[in-house]
């Protein structure tokens, strides 16, 4: 049942992306561009996301446990470090590149656009190095040790 509404939450969430024209990467580049042929819908898209997650945070921390675990799976760590910033300066970078951020990038691969095809296999090449990078001592601290 977990996987079922894993599913379709993330079925909702891509046909979300889809209607409101955050699969295309020119929506969001034109976001960007406040000097030039600045959108605001993004904004919009933006702030009824971020209404409907403050609602649904306050209704899901109501409950003891989750409805499909045992336990609520939240982080504890709240330090702010160097591979924290790097990783937030390449996702941002390569989101105002690319126009994409990933899950527009999933939703607009049927499309099989040329910036789509590029976009998709390096999100996948950096996610992986964010996930090995300990190993290549691309982002370990300064003094840590393998």
């Amino acid at each position: 049942m977990r996987i079922a509404f894993g599913f379709l939450s993330g079925l909702v969430f891509g046909l979300g992306l889809v209607l409101s024209g955050m699969s295309d990467p020119a929506k969001v580049l034109n976001f960007l561009d406040l000097a030039g042929t600045w959108d605001p819908s993004l904004a919009f898209v933006m702030g009824g996301a971020t209404l409907t997650a403050f609602i649904g945070f306050r209704l899901v921390w109501r409950r003891t446990t989750p409805a499909f675990d045992c336990t609520f799976d939240v982080p504890t760590n709240t330090r702010i470090d160097r591979p924290l910033i790097l990783g937030a300066v390449l996702f941002g970078t390569g989101w105002g590149i690319g126009g994409f951020c990933p899950g527009p990038a999933w939703t607009a691969l049927p499309l099989l656009a040329p910036g789509t095809l590029a976009f998709l296999p390096a999100m996948l090449i950096g996610l992986w190095i964010g996930n090995h990078g300990k190993h290549l001592q691309i982002f370990a601290p300064k003094g840590a040790t393998q």
